[in-house]
């Protein structure tokens, strides 16, 4: 039996004294692309951080890669997960190349074994950086990057972490379209790696996911595979507008009228 790389049981969220989610049941298999979807306010950040160990749940559990997350040590963490956040906080001047080796700082091991892992953390973050379209950026000032550029050089320092899970809050925030499906598009090229992402973009939920966890914020949730739950009928209901799908080649595209649902 192939145990989840991420289960919740009965999990809680609260904020203040406001239910965002309530008794939430999923498993996460290796390799699946889940994507939360919900109203402004819904909880979507909120979960996202509980999924991600940052805050603790206000009940159940969550297991990660078999065991319960509170038993696993911080540089065990670091090991497992990445998360990438939709703000950044940058107040030393440093590059572009070197925010992204840092990333890698739990594997500062190596480097007192001899074995010469700064080297090796200099090509995976050159790499990381060329895959998020950042190669020319490498030698730059981080503070000084447009928002879409810091946003995609956040995006290469998780993927340099080299971990199984990686977490996603907006992943696609600030980018113009052809950066948008890159970054979809190469994260989907790592096979190796499941994925957590909060969306705004219905339709890039929709390209992107194999799951969809829909998030109502009074509590009440949604799960499963992304073609049964990303549906017309149940986002015009989570949204409380009325929305369309209609087919454009192989993808499906929603739209909202802005008429309140029938």
């Amino acid at each position: 039996m192939n145990v989840p790389l991420l289960a919740c049981h009965g999990v809680d969220v609260r904020y203040g004294e406001r239910w965002l989610v309530r008794s939430l049941h999923i498993e996460i298999a290796a390799g699946e692309r889940w994507v939360l979807v919900g109203p402004n306010g819904a909880g979507k950040t909120s979960l996202l951080f509980v999924l991600a160990g940052v805050r603790m749940a206000d009940g159940g559990t969550i297991d990660l890669a078999g065991q319960p997350m509170a038993k696993w040590s911080v540089e065990s963490l670091a090991g497992l997960r990445a998360l990438v956040a939709d703000h950044w906080i940058d107040p030393f001047a440093t590059s572009v190349l070197d925010t992204v080796i840092a990333a890698r700082y739990r594997m500062r091991g190596a480097v007192r074994a001899g074995k010469r892992a700064d080297q090796h953390a200099e090509a995976v973050g050159r790499q990381c950086l060329a895959v998020m379209d950042c190669a020319g950026l490498a030698d730059r000032d981080v503070r000084f990057l447009s928002r879409g550029e810091r946003q995609r050089v956040a995006l290469a320092a998780a993927l340099a972490q080299e971990t199984p899970l990686v977490l996603l809050d907006e992943p696609i925030s600030h980018q113009d379209p052809r950066h948008q499906f890159q970054v979809l598009q190469q994260l989907d090229l790592r096979s190796d790696c499941t994925y957590i992402g909060a969306l705004h973009d219905i339709n890039a939920a929709a390209r992107f996911a194999t799951h969809a966890l829909l998030l109502s914020g009074d509590g009440s949730w949604q799960a499963g595979e992304s073609s049964n739950v990303l549906t017309n009928a149940n986002l015009s209901q989570l949204f409380d507008t009325k929305i369309t799908q209609i087919e454009v080649g192989s993808h499906r595209v929603f739209v909202a009228t802005g008429a309140a649902p029938s």
